[in-house]
């Protein structure tokens, strides 16, 4: 039996840790190759909370471009 945990996923809690850190290059790099767009949206949730790390112009908006490429519908190569 799998039992679900709640709260945010492994890759939102390391991308906190690494926006904490100060490191925000690092963070746009792993922004853009998020996982899921529910990812993003959660770390974009925990970025608006009064405790959040210092907030940074280039990391908000690498996170805005992606929640937008991800919500796109995905272009196929023909067989």
């Amino acid at each position: 039996m799998v039992k679900h945990k709640s709260g945010p996923s492994e890759w939102v809690t390391k991308m906190l840790a690494l926006i904490r850190s100060g490191n925000s290059a690092a963070a746009i790099a792993q922004i853009k190759a998020a996982p899921s767009a529910k990812d993003v949206g959660q770390l974009r949730t925990l970025l608006q909370l009064p405790n959040a790390p210092a907030r940074h112009a280039n990391v908000d908006t690498a996170i805005n471009e992606q929640v937008v490429a991800l919500a796109s519908p995905r272009l196929h190569r023909a067989p």
